[in-house]
């Protein structure tokens, strides 16, 4: 599903070590919009997105929010390449249902983490943002189904031959242009948009980036492991 550069990362070996990893990836990804919430200077620009929405439309929690979002990400990947896609892509929304659910999970678990200090908070939105960029890339490695927004942003890297994970920084700007401009519209102003909006828009792209990278190096090093490692025959 990645580029051809990538192609090493990607598991495509038993499948239920793949759904083991990919379940992961959705829980280390809620877990990490969860704590990057609790940080509070400024969420991801999708879940600055989704919250903004629970604000116009306050019976939404913000589980139910990224849900229709990723509604709207799937009708937009159809539209964008309707050749490409395959009836199986409407199995991206069985995922998408749980990540809804397990991201109001975590926001109620971490509902209690509060620092007092710039900091403090600071720290736990980098490491929030690595967290997420994680479970994202698990994910991708599985290379089982994708949710629907990560399927729209492989769909444009297809289209574009781009690297990924810069794609995935210019969509998170996207959807921090569409936050701020429904804040203002319908709120009077942006909401949950502070510098670390910006931040965690540069970072998760670039933190999927490094994954790849360190993995691909890891990868190579095992493989080169037994040639060093053998026995020296007589």
């Amino acid at each position: 599903m990645q580029h051809d550069k990538d192609a090493g990362v990607i598991d495509t070996g038993n499948k239920v070590r793949r759904w083991i990893t990919y379940v992961a990836g959705i829980y280390i990804l809620t877990m990490g919009l969860s704590l990057a919430v609790r940080a509070g200077i400024g969420i991801s620009p999708q879940s600055s997105l989704t919250r903004t929405m629970t604000l116009v439309l306050p019976p939404l929690s913000q589980g139910n929010a990224n849900l229709m979002l990723e509604v709207v990400m799937l009708i937009l990947t159809f539209l964008v390449r309707p050749r490409a896609f395959k009836a199986h892509n409407l199995l991206s929304m069985i995922p998408a249902l749980i990540l809804s659910v397990l991201l109001d999970v975590n926001l109620t678990l971490t509902e209690g983490i509060t620092f007092g200090t710039y900091p403090a908070n600071l720290a736990l939105l980098f490491a929030a943002d690595a967290m997420l960029a994680f479970g994202l890339f698990l994910m991708i490695r599985a290379n089982l189904t994708l949710m629907p927004i990560d399927l729209f942003v492989n769909t444009i890297q297809q289209m574009t031959g781009r690297k990924w994970g810069n794609i995935k920084t210019v969509f998170d700007c996207t959807m921090l242009a569409l936050s701020a401009g429904i804040g203002l519209i319908f709120l009077g102003a942006p909401h949950f948009i502070r510098e670390g909006t910006i931040i965690n828009a540069i970072l998760v792209g670039q933190y999927v980036k490094v994954y790849f990278f360190l993995y691909k190096k890891f990868a190579a090093r095992k493989a080169l492991a037994p040639s060093v490692t053998d026995p020296v025959t007589e």
